[in-house]
């Protein structure tokens, strides 16, 4: 099932084509409208002219999120803002917030783009589509949204929080589809059973997640609990929002949107291009974005490309599913540790519920790393001897995993703080 079959199908010499024409496009409209781009260009002497296939962009500088910000709020637009008819935000905890506009055909892309995505895990006219995500300055709940009416799905635009009425809604209104981050679509679950409703009394089929890291682990468990087919879909704020991949039905990774982006991995450290097939930080350059396009953004998010083809049809590359971030990468005692890797274990493990948290301190000049892991209620009404086999059961696959031994302590359930929203997996408490 396709949106657009002739261009999610084309093929990759065509593809290649397309690329390369919009590529000229997008430089030559950064050039002449975005002075950043200007200086850096200028500086480095490159004569965007001479780019004469895709593979040349690696002569270009990359664009980082802290670019973005010295250039807050306006200075990346390259249209005037009488043409910018929506502007999004990014949340500004790590520092000052990236802001993103799109003009009207902007919208328009980013609809179409969306209910590829959309399309593509399932969803069809047919369906009524809960979207809990936030709405506001973040740009997943209104692209979700637009992709989703696109579509001509029913839409309810319910934002996040508030679980048990989210619930409500979901048996009231029949809800076929529910769009959130992974992490939420769990408390949702738990919530479910805790108010003793029968999941298959519900009308619910499909879930799409995306937002933050998962682990397949984590898909089997909301699949389980919610009976649904859970797919997973990637964007972010300073590139697009929603739309960027998504996953089909096949679930062996996510479809790029490649006619719309140039996709790189490139080694974080060397910023080289990494062998095919290895993980790396993906690197994205948009080609038909008026209002604020990017060349080469620096996503910090770690990936690989598949370029095996899909049983599904597709001609796009597809990408893995995020891992982590460079920026959430755990160095410890020079190990580098993800908290997904923890995640894909603890899931693993029975007796432990799916809510986890990881405490960094720093001791002397040693790191360490204590998991906080939510037991099931049966475990704390058991003998002592249970619940230490258990903590030493869950060291030895963590060792065994991560290569580091880390400490492990038991909590009670619901003792560790819900999200609606991204959840927050690591605490660091380093002076570093």
């Amino acid at each position: 099932m396709y949106w657009e079959p002739e261009n999610e199908c084309m093929e990759r010499d065509e593809l290649a084509q397309l690329q390369l024409e919009r590529l000229e496009a997008t430089l030559n409209r950064v050039y002449l409208n975005v002075p950043f781009y200007r200086k850096k260009f200028d500086e480095l002497k490159i004569d965007i002219d001479g780019i004469r296939s895709v593979e040349e962009i690696r002569q270009l500088p990359f664009t980082t999120k802290n670019d973005l910000r010295d250039n807050y709020p306006y200075g990346l637009f390259a249209v005037p803002l009488r043409e910018v008819v929506r502007i999004h935000a990014s949340s500004g905890t790590t520092g000052m917030s990236t802001v993103v506009g799109y003009t009207r055909n902007d919208l328009k892309t980013w609809s179409n783009l969306v209910a590829r995505v959309l399309t593509a895990g399932g969803i069809t006219k047919d369906d009524v589509v809960q979207i809990a995500f936030g709405y506001g300055l973040f740009t997943g709940g209104f692209g979700i949204h637009y992709g989703a009416e696109k579509i001509g799905a029913s839409v309810i635009p319910i934002s996040s929080g508030n679980t048990s009425r989210q619930i409500k809604i979901m048996q009231d209104f029949k809800t076929t589809a529910l769009i959130c981050t992974p992490s939420y679509a769990l408390l949702i679950a738990d919530t479910i059973r805790e108010m003793n409703i029968n999941t298959s009394s519900l009308s619910l089929k499909y879930g799409l997640f995306g937002a933050e890291p998962w682990s397949e682990s984590m898909r089997r468990e909301i699949e389980q609990k919610l009976k649904i087919v859970a797919t997973d879909n990637y964007g972010l704020s300073e590139v697009m929002g929603p739309g960027v991949a998504g996953e089909c039905l096949e679930r062996n990774g996510l479809h790029i949107n490649e006619d719309h982006f140039l996709v790189e991995i490139i080694n974080p450290e060397t910023l080289e291009p990494a062998k095919p097939g290895e993980v790396g930080e993906l690197v994205i350059t948009t080609l038909t974005k008026e209002a604020f396009p990017v060349i080469r953004f620096r996503t910090r998010d770690l990936t690989r490309v598949i370029s095996e083809p899909c049983p599904c049809g597709r001609k796009f590359r597809r990408m893995n599913r995020v891992m982590g971030r460079t920026d959430d990468m755990l160095i410890i005692k020079g190990v580098n540790v993800f908290p997904s890797q923890i995640e894909a274990v603890l899931f693993d493990i029975e007796g432990t519920e799916p809510h986890y948290q990881i405490i960094v301190e720093r001791k002397g000049a040693l790191d360490s790393v204590k998991v906080l892991v939510e037991a099931s209620e049966s475990i704390f009404f058991d003998e002592m001897k249970k619940q230490n086999e258990l903590i030493e059961l869950i060291k030895r696959r963590l060792a065994a995993e991560l290569g580091i031994g880390v400490d492990v302590r038991l909590v009670e359930k619901k003792t560790l703080e819900r999200s609606e929203g991204k959840a927050k997996r690591v605490v660091d408490m380093r002076k570093l």
